[in-house]
């Protein structure tokens, strides 16, 4: 599986930005998906997750600003961050994964180069 994130950018605070990620490929709709980040120093986080049916789950600390969603005929999921903080900034990546049904998340394979997030006036 192959990986491909955009969308990020530089944003003021306040700011939305949406970020992409491609997924090569023809199983993308049986796949879990999540989208992490990751600033300089500090392990991956998990930022959201959406199961192959569409269960999703959102960082307690994140609900209400950001929202993920996919669009299996694109072969796409997508990060919906809206009123963006400093502290949004990171790299953000998306990855295939296995979405437990007591919420958890666990990573598998590729990661893709992320693409960076910068909130900053």
């Amino acid at each position: 599986v192959q990986l491909q994130a955009c969308g990020g950018g530089l944003v003021q605070p306040g700011g939305s930005l949406r970020l992409s990620c491609v997924v090569s490929g023809s199983s993308f709709s049986s796949y879990d998906m999540g989208w992490y980040r990751q600033t300089p120093g500090a392990l991956r986080e998990l930022v959201a997750c959406i199961s192959s049916g569409g269960t999703i789950d959102i960082r307690d600390s994140l609900e209400g600003r950001f929202t993920i969603s996919r669009d299996n005929a694109k072969n796409t999921l997508y990060l919906q961050m809206n009123s963006l903080k400093p502290e949004d900034t990171a790299v953000y990546y998306c990855t295939a994964g296995v979405y437990y049904s007591n919420g958890y998340f666990s990573p598998r394979g590729s990661w893709g180069q992320g693409t960076q997030v910068t909130v900053s006036s």
